[in-house]
């Protein structure tokens, strides 16, 4: 049997969401897990169009297997007014048979987000993602306020997952509160996983 891993699956356009990806790997690994980042194509009115079996850069395309074999799930996309983008909800809603066979249920779980404006949506767009991993079954996972950078945010940061404000036009970093609260959302995946894996045995 392979080793346990938390699947960061995202959906990033100008590269704010992916680095949020790579900092919540982080700490699944600080955590002593193996983080595995996925991502999805994005989608085109074209019909058409097709992406490439693998992306030129970045992470690897999920697949459902990526899915069903995790031990958790970190979830994470722009805000697109309000809500998640459009590739991660068309790759989420082809999950229908891992529904019907109970495949997450009693995994945890958390999303993350990165938005524009500082007051663009994260919270709506972290609770669109939780949406269907309720219907899953998963067991969600927030930031607790025990996270001191929750408090002294400038930036992202909420208790529904981590978010970062990437400016208007996408190029702001990831400041050091918001790189805090990444690390600590794959911390507790980690580490909650690990409990319910030992718990089994």
């Amino acid at each position: 049997m392979s080793q346990p891993y938390i699947l960061i699956l995202y959906y990033s356009r100008h590269g704010s969401t992916s680095e949020m990806a790579r900092q919540i790997a982080r700490g699944v690994e600080l955590a002593g897990l193996e983080a595995r980042l996925r991502t999805v194509p994005a989608i085109s009115t074209e019909c058409e169009a097709v992406a490439p079996s693998i992306p030129e850069t970045g992470a690897l395309y999920a697949t459902l297997d990526d899915l069903r074999n995790c031990a958790g799930l970190a979830l994470g996309s722009p805000t697109r007014f309000g809500n998640m983008a459009a590739p991660l909800k068309y790759f989420i809603d082809g999950t229908s048979s891992l529904w019907l066979s109970g495949g997450l249920v009693g995994k945890p779980a958390a999303v993350f987000t990165s938005t524009a404006s500082l007051h663009g949506g994260q919270e709506s767009t972290l609770l669109s993602m939780l949406l269907p991993l309720m219907h899953h079954g998963m067991l969600i996972m927030g930031l607790p306020y025990s996270e001191s950078a929750l408090i002294e945010t400038r930036g992202g940061g909420t208790p529904y997952g981590a978010s970062h404000h990437a400016g208007a036009d996408g190029k702001r970093d990831l400041d050091a509160d918001e790189i805090a609260l990444c690390r600590a959302l794959g911390q507790r995946l980690a580490n909650t996983a690990k409990r319910l894996e030992n718990g089994r045995g």
